[in-house]
C-alpha cells in the first residue's frame, strides 16, 4: 500500500533539518543517515549522503533524477559476488549465446558451391 497523497513524501525531520544547516553554511560535507526509508526531495539535490546498508556506509551524491525515489534504493544491502562455478561449468557445456561474442557485422549468406556435373565416366562408377 501507497503512503497517502494528502500527506506528501516522508522524509525524516533530522535530514531535513541537517539539510537546512548545510545550505546555511554553504559546505558540502557528507550528511551521515541511517534513514534509508526517507523520499528523495527536490532540496537534497547537490548535497552528498552517506546512507547506511547495515554494514557501512555508502556514499551518494543526489541529482535531479533521483527525486521521488527512496535513498535506499540507492545503497544496495547484499553483495552480488557472481554466479559458483557449477553454473558456470553447466552454462559453457550447454553451450548458451550468453558466452559467445556478439558478432558486430551480420554475416553474408554465401552460395553453396554447385554441384559438378556428372558425366559418363562418373555414372559408371
Amino acid at each position: 500500500m501507497t503512503r497517502g497523497i494528502w500527506k506528501g513524501p516522508f522524509v525524516h525531520p533530522s535530514l531535513l533539518k541537517k539539510v537546512d544547516k548545510l545550505k546555511d553554511k554553504g559546505k558540502k560535507q557528507p550528511i551521515k543517515t541511517w534513514s534509508r526509508n526517507s523520499t528523495i526531495i527536490p532540496e537534497f539535490v547537490g548535497h552528498s549522503f552517506l546512507i547506511h546498508n547495515g554494514r557501512t556506509f555508502i556514499p551518494i551524491t543526489i541529482s535531479e533524477e533521483m527525486v521521488g525515489h527512496k535513498l535506499g534504493e540507492f545503497s544496495p544491502t547484499r553483495k552480488f559476488s557472481g554466479h559458483t562455478p557449477a553454473d558456470k561449468k553447466a552454462a559453457a557445456e550447454t553451450g548458451t549465446p550468453s558466452d559467445k561474442p556478439a558478432a558486430s557485422k551480420p554475416t553474408e549468406a554465401k552460395p553453396a558451391p554447385a554441384a559438378a556435373p556428372k558425366g559418363k565416366d562418373d555414372a559408371k562408377k
